[in-house]
């Protein structure tokens, strides 16, 4: 049998030196992002009951997840996502504490993609949850939290906002089951135009049906809202517009002109979000690095009906991007390298310290010899090589 001793599985990865001082740099602006905005670490247990998981709105399938048992039989997965264990974590150890609450995470998550198409089966991820408030207050703070975190480590980014309420709405004035909801769903949020076309044409015409239509097509600024007011006008998709707008006008102190797109054609599960949605796009990486939204449903499955909102980062799709930085750089190379003679180690290593806290990189050699040192240090690059002794 082949022992596979020197790979790592598939859709795995070791991170060496610079990749994780970048992860580290990466992770800590956006903890300092989490903690000065008032929310608490958490960490919930890498496996979980399969039960947490398998909900209807979790959206997860089973074939994506890591599985295995306990000596009691009972299934288990490998954590396949973080706002879930985190309502557990609410509904159960949380349940009598003062409400809001605001909790952060920075943990591993494991998907099981067969395929792979690129895609990773672990991934760090980090996010808030505001869990316990609802309104236009809450949402402000959630969506404001993103852009400092998005901003805090990319310059050229954008966020795109929409709202589940305008489809829902929408494709609940139609005569169709939730099948088919959702194969117009996923061809408006893929903008297959001609798939969407081709389910739509099956429908007696309707102003709703005309409204969907025209879903993929309102993207862009304050100018969607116009065109969103008229072809929706008199549908119930009318409410959660003159919302979206709201927050849209709240938000133009932060001058973020072009970075904040309006997308209609941005329809999550509805099962699951019930607000806001929204994305993060940095420029250079082709997937949205933050996901979020309000689902104010998700805790009533927890048998602890409550408001709740939040966003997850993909910190490892920033970091592989910040690597790639030609004005960034990630060298753990010391300034200084000190080589002590015999007998005076201990003062080399004071020496170390005392220019570490002056704020120069030094490292003491554990090298025998002072020509092993300069060769070492010449390998490296380093430019500097102090003697003691």
């Amino acid at each position: 049998m082949k022992k596979y001793l020197k790979i790592t599985p598939e859709g795995t990865k070791d991170f060496l030196f610079a990749e994780c001082s970048a992860m580290d740099d990466i992770c800590g602006k956006i903890e300092n992002v989490f903690v000065m905005r008032g929310f608490k670490r958490v960490i919930t247990p890498g496996i979980e009951f399969y039960d947490v998981f398998s909900l209807p709105c979790s959206g997860i399938t089973q074939e994506s997840m890591f599985k295995t048992t306990d000596n009691k039989g009972r299934l288990l997965v490998v954590r396949p996502d973080s706002t879930l264990p985190i309502a557990r974590m609410v509904s159960s150890r949380l349940k009598n504490s003062i409400l809001p609450v605001r909790l952060y995470y920075k943990q591993a998550v494991y998907r099981n993609n067969p395929t792979l198409t690129g895609r990773r089966n672990e991934f760090m991820q980090m996010g808030i949850e505001l869990i316990g408030v609802k309104g236009i207050r809450a949402d402000l703070e959630v969506l404001t939290t993103a852009v400092s975190c998005i901003s805090s480590v990319a310059d050229d980014f954008r966020i795109e906002l929409g709202h589940a309420g305008v489809f829902d709405a929408l494709s609940n004035e139609l005569d169709i089951d939730e099948d088919y909801k959702e194969k117009i769903r996923v061809s408006i949020e893929g903008k297959n135009y001609s798939a969407l076309n081709n389910l739509l044409d099956k429908l007696e015409p309707c102003k709703a049906v005309n409204a969907i239509r025209s879903l993929p097509s309102l993207f862009g600024g304050e100018e969607v809202f116009e065109k969103a007011y008229e072809i929706c006008k008199g549908t119930n998709a009318e409410s959660a517009l003159e919302y979206l707008h709201k927050i849209y006008n709240n938000l133009s102190p932060l001058n973020l002109g072009s970075k904040l797109i309006i997308d209609l054609g941005f329809v999550q599960r509805n099962d699951y979000y019930t607000g806001i949605v929204f994305t993060g796009y940095i420029n250079g990486i082709g997937d949205a690095v933050i996901s979020g939204g309000r689902y104010d449903e998700l805790l009533s499955e927890f048998d602890a009906p409550m408001g709740a909102a939040g966003f997850a980062v993909d910190t490892d799709a920033i970091t592989i991007k910040r690597l790639t930085d030609d004005e960034v750089s990630y060298s753990d190379n010391p300034d200084v390298l000190v080589f002590a003679n015999d007998g005076h180690e201990i003062e080399g290593i004071n020496l170390v310290a005392k220019l570490n806290a002056e704020g120069k990189k030094a490292q003491f050699c554990v090298l025998p010899t002072l020509e092993e040192t300069q060769a070492f240090a010449k390998s490296r690059g380093i430019a500097e090589v102090k003697v003691i002794g």
